[in-house]
């Protein structure tokens, strides 16, 4: 009888093929055979009865942006926060101090993760200067995918955007034609500068303390003028684009007349699937996120999408900012920083959704994890076979799980107060990186246990002791 270093027994095991009833055998952190019930040998069981066995998440929109900024987290805190949220592995988006546009900085920030993260992680780059040897040392060094916006830097912070935003056209162009030489997805923070521009000056005069300024700031229009020009630009420059954060059913209709024109997907996030303006208003500044969480119209028209196959990645664009710099700005929905920690709401609301009949389990898998794995290239996760990386997440469909400042575990808890109060159905039980147990009701990881992530392969770091 073989021996293998662990063994999950009696969970119902969601496959490519369906769900199945078999045990799932781990060793040297992948999957190493599928046995019918009480087969096999290991020193350690995990007993997962009552309880259905996951791919974890691949969270492929994600900021820490540490470690220039520790009083909004660090790569300890909110990858421990990540792995008890059932993500697995995250994706960190390039806004640092200073901002992650080249293969040096690339280099230093893997290094960083490397040594404190708890889960895996991939890097995006921000393109920089778009010269072919700066673009391509970046894909060399093992990045996810790159960056950009189409909005300006924000004001006081040209160091962390030097190289991420073009809100010229012309340069967004460039861009896609810089990165699409490399085979590698960008992904797209899509709002018109001008547009964005013009609704501010609007403005002038407002009652800038509700939260409907926030929605007159940033209307639907900016994003899907925006995601047109984009998609227009890329059936020339034929990169693999990705839309982020989709809000409205404005950009629904554009990505739905642009199928078919050229490489490209998107992605939603919990909050504009699960609140609306009218949960911000409740909220405050504490809320803020850009684009903005719209009405229930555009909630209902991202849930079609995604039933559709329009939406494909459902994400977090976790982006904790502290407390205080969102307390001093709670009178002014325009100058508040943007951003709410959603690392652990992303996999109970999919799973609240399971429970409602809005999607299919095996839809969620798709869209946390599933997707993410074929768009970025990552061919040995997503999916629970034998081969893959032993990346799992056992959850209770039958139990639940409630946000507020005492479950939570990101450093910003007292931020997320978009999500106080939520019940979702569905609960992680236990996550599993590289075939070792980092959750299963408290945190059991140790810093250093996660892997550097990439296309071309993961690296073999691994600092913690079996």
């Amino acid at each position: 009888m073989a021996n293998y270093d662990s063994i999950i027994r009696n969970a119902a095991v969601l496959t490519p093929s369906g769900l199945v009833e078999l045990d799932v055998a781990i060793s040297s952190g992948q999957v190493a055979a599928l046995l019918p019930r009480g087969e096999g040998a290991a020193p350690s069981i995990i007993d997962g009865s009552g309880k259905h066995l996951l791919p974890g998440a691949i969270d492929i929109h994600f900021h820490i942006r540490a470690p220039a900024y520790p009083d909004r987290g660090t790569v300890e805190t909110e990858t421990r926060a990540a792995s008890a949220g059932g993500i697995t592995t995250l994706f960190e988006m390039p806004i640092s101090k200073p901002c992650c546009n080249s293969a040096e900085q690339v280099e230093m920030r893997r290094d960083h993760f490397a040594e404190h993260a708890f889960i895996n992680f991939g890097l995006y780059a921000a393109p920089g200067d778009l010269t072919d040897s700066s673009v391509e040392a970046m894909r060399a060094a093992g990045i996810i995918g790159y960056k950009i916006f189409t909005t300006p830097a924000p004001e006081g912070r040209d160091d962390e955007f030097f190289g991420l935003s073009f809100p010229d056209e012309a340069d967004q162009l460039r861009a896609l034609k810089a990165v699409a030489k490399t085979g590698l997805p960008v992904v797209i923070h899509a709002e018109s500068a001008q547009l964005l521009a013009q609704a501010e000056r609007d403005l002038a005069g407002a009652d800038l303390s509700l939260a409907s300024s926030h929605l007159a700031a940033r209307p639907a229009i900016c994003e899907s003028v925006a995601v047109a020009k984009l998609l227009a630009m890329n059936i020339q420059a034929q990169a693999k684009l990705h839309i982020a954060h989709v809000t409205s059913a404005e950009t629904i209709k554009i990505l739905r007349a642009f199928a078919g024109t050229s490489d490209f997907t998107a992605e939603t996030c919990p909050h504009y699937l699960t609140r609306t303006d009218e949960d911000v208003a409740r909220a405050g500044v504490f809320a803020k996120i850009n684009p903005p969480v719209r009405t229930q119209a555009d909630q209902d028209a991202l849930w079609q999408a995604i039933t559709d196959g329009v939406i494909t990645h459902v994400t977090t664009d976790h982006a904790a900012f502290s407390h205080a710099e969102k307390l001093a700005k709670k009178d002014n929905f325009v100058d508040a920083p943007p951003g709410s920690p959603g690392s652990e709401v992303l996999v109970p609301a999919m799973l609240d959704a399971v429970s409602r009949g809005k999607i299919k389990l095996e839809k969620a898998v798709e869209l946390l994890s599933a997707n993410a794995a074929k768009r970025f290239g990552l061919t040995t996760k997503g999916r629970i076979e034998i081969g893959a990386d032993a990346d799992l997440i056992l959850v209770d469909l039958a139990a639940r799980t409630e946000i507020s400042p005492e479950t939570l575990h990101t450093f910003a808890k007292e931020v997320a107060q978009l999500y106080y109060g939520a019940i979702y159905n569905g609960r992680i039980a236990r996550t599993i990186v590289n075939g070792q147990t980092v959750y299963d009701g408290s945190i059991v990881g140790a810093p250093g246990w996660g892997r550097y992530t990439s296309p071309t392969g993961t690296s073999a770091l691994n600092r913690m002791s079996a």
